[in-house]
């Protein structure tokens, strides 16, 4: 005699963001796993998962954004929760994938962190890693499990083709995201420019020059990270001094580090767009920030892996 068994799916969150969870949850019907996290009084996270799992597929949903070292490690344990439970399979849902920018030895004695990440993930358990515009794409390539990169591309192209603007042009803030502006440009059918800049250290940089037409138009800077806003709001004004008529700026992962926000608030930008991969902190962000919300995104990419369904037609 055969039994059929049907196939479990668990939607857990961690601390991280939970509002963005909630909403994956509902876009797919669901609700948001039972799991309780807590902290010891030596600071030590304790996790409880409070529903049987056994056999199921179950999804983490934890951008390791700041405290980032306390999010990835609740991350690694909700993980080894989960499988020590008799899960099927957990993926690990990162919307914000915290370490990307130390991809490579850059200078002698460096460490490679993101690959790090990668081996710490996979020695908790996680058997899939679901995220979104890693900064060094080729980060896929230190799991040897699948990994997904969803891209934020064709939310922010949406909403900036709504805005209907005479005479666009996207700038990358630098030559290394040339190919993610060159992306929106394509989808915005638009042309592109490039802000070429040197960093003396780490977030200090200064514009050079800008390559390409912007006098008249209006530029949209596109970055996948703004962090203390000092690149931004640099490039903003160089446009401008180059003849752009207004500056919009987008960006995936909104990190926001002091003084990123008073930085955007007096600086010339006409308008902010970022997604909620990180949530909000320290209350209310002022009006000239948007946010996007890359739930849908997230929910469809789950369902679709969960009925083993095709990824790929997400990034059209």
């Amino acid at each position: 005699m055969s039994i059929l068994l049907e196939k479990q799916l668990h939607v857990f969150s961690g601390t991280a963001n939970r509002p963005l969870a909630e909403e994956i949850a509902s876009y797919m019907g669901v609700p948001l796993g039972k799991a309780t996290i807590g902290r010891f009084k030596d600071g030590e996270i304790n996790v409880r998962i409070g529903e049987t799992v056994r056999g199921a597929d179950c999804f983490v949903v934890q951008p390791t954004c700041s405290p980032s070292n306390d999010n990835l490690m609740e991350l690694l344990i909700m993980i080894d929760a989960i499988k020590r439970a008799s899960a099927r399979s957990v993926a690990a849902v990162i919307p914000y994938y915290g370490y990307a920018r130390q991809d490579r030895k850059a200078a002698p004695r460096d460490p490679i962190a993101a690959k790090l990440v990668a081996n710490l993930l996979t020695a908790a358990g996680a058997d899939r890693v679901l995220t979104m515009d890693l900064h060094a794409p080729q980060i896929q390539g230190f799991f040897d499990i699948p990994v997904d990169n969803l891209m934020a591309g064709p939310i922010l192209a949406d909403y900036f083709r709504k805005k209907e603007l005479e005479s666009p042009v996207v700038v990358s803030p630098d030559v290394g995201g040339v190919s993610r502006a060159r992306e929106l440009a394509q989808r915005l059918h638009t042309t592109l420019a490039i802000v070429d800049k040197r960093r003396p250290a780490p977030n200090v940089s200064e514009v050079m020059n800008v390559i390409g037409d912007v006098h008249g138009k209006v530029a949209i800077l596109v970055d996948d990270i703004i962090d203390t806003a000092g690149t931004i709001v640099q490039a903003a004004q160089a446009l401008l001094d180059r003849g752009a008529c207004t500056v919009y700026a987008c960006c995936t992962h909104p990190v926001f580090s002091p003084p990123a926000l008073e930085r955007l608030v007096a600086s010339p930008l006409q308008e902010v767009v970022v997604t909620n991969t990180i949530p909000r902190r320290n209350g209310e962000w002022p009006d000239k920030i948007k946010t996007l919300s890359v739930a849908p995104l997230f929910g469809e990419a789950i369902r679709r892996i969960f009925h083993d369904e095709s990824v790929s037609v997400l990034f059209d």
